[in-house]
């Protein structure tokens, strides 16, 4: 029998869960064991878990759980110790990242493992499940809450979670409204993807009109000069060896259209980081950073975006989840199998 253990989320402002109270009664439908910790922030109710036949823990008591336990969830896990139940959750440990070293050398010390949710993949390589979507529609609003601001003479302040996509769009409507400018011309990198079709859905409802590139454009190699000449610049490609670099150190100099950059995929601390401008992530209480004056130049690179849409993001990304989940039981060739290779490659590269 499968032990799943959903585990309360011990990040700020983290209200979204993997696993909604119906996808835990199919599961246990199906055999599985089931243990929801309670959470006062999570978007949907623990009572609701309950009444789909989990169990229900104390928040971040996972450490204590059974040993063969499956511990799920999200963000990353707060500092400790050695680690050694299976996990299962978004790592960023593979891309060379200092933290992610770090969490690696916890799973080595505690004979854990980690199934990393960004590798979970078909026979061909695609994600089965990513919050894709939500991260590029929330990306672009901040972005366009940025420029708003710009024209404003300030920068964009403090966000926080909206209940509704509705609610974020008729208050960012209204703001652009209210600089009386005409909407920027933007491009989005990406725009083929799960993340690009996000971004490009809210710019689309707030009449933004976007150039769109994906692989064709980019396959001859950056920086690509054409970025400066648009106001807004959305990145919604996941960094790896082969993406070129889309915007240069210098492309803070003057003598740009370009003022606010997206970076929805941001991933500063990483060797293959194609946006040369920042290096460090933001955050709901300083949405943007700002790496030139002059004209002015703001970054928005929240790592958390589809927490600000919980419901929404929640709800899409568990329901995509759900099958595959349902699959943790079966042995041989398959998604979980080729995450677990994954994770002992990396490991094995260990210092």
């Amino acid at each position: 029998m499968v032990h799943l253990w959903l585990r309360s989320e011990s990040r700020d402002n983290e209200q979204r869960a993997g696993l909604t109270p119906e996808g835990a009664r199919q599961l246990r439908a199906g055999g599985f064991r089931i243990t929801v910790e309670d959470s006062p922030h999570r978007i949907l109710p623990t009572a609701d878990y309950a009444a789909a036949g989990a169990e229900i823990a104390a928040p971040g008591s996972w450490s204590e759980a059974p040993a063969d336990a499956i511990v799920f969830g999200l963000k990353e896990l707060p500092p400790g110790g050695p680690l050694v139940h299976r996990h299962i959750m978004f790592g960023h440990a593979f891309k060379g990242q200092p933290a992610g070293q770090a969490l690696l050398r916890r799973f080595r010390d505690g004979g854990g493992r980690l199934l990393d949710l960004e590798y979970l993949t078909d026979d061909s390589g695609r994600r089965l499940a990513a919050f894709g979507h939500w991260a590029g529609f929330a990306g672009a609003a901040i972005s366009l809450k940025a420029w708003a601001a710009q024209r404003r003479g300030t920068i964009c302040g403090p966000v926080a979670a909206w209940p509704t996509q509705e609610q974020l769009k008729a208050e960012l409507r209204a703001e652009l409204d209210a600089t009386g400018a005409p909407r920027p011309c933007a491009l989005v990198i990406g725009a083929l993807g799960r993340v690009g079709g996000g971004a490009l859905a809210l710019l689309t409802a707030m009449g933004v009109q976007a150039m769109r590139w994906d692989m064709a454009e980019t396959a001859g190699g950056g920086p690509f000069p054409q970025i400066l000449a648009h106001e807004l610049f959305i990145n919604c490609i996941l960094a790896g060896p082969q993406t070129p670099v889309f915007v240069a150190p210098d492309a803070v100099e003057p003598g740009r259209l370009l003022t606010v950059i997206g970076d929805v995929a941001c991933d500063p601390s990483s060797d293959f980081n194609p946006v040369q401008v920042y290096d460090r992530v933001t955050d709901w209480a300083q949405p943007v950073t700002r790496v030139a004056e002059a004209p002015p130049l703001d970054v928005m690179a929240i790592d958390n975006l589809p927490s600000l849409l919980p419901r929404e993001s929640t709800l899409d990304y568990a329901a995509q989840l759900l099958p595959v989940l349902g699959e943790l039981d079966r042995g041989g060739p398959g998604p979980w199998a080729r995450a677990e290779a994954t994770f002992a490659a990396h490991l094995a590269r260990l210092d």
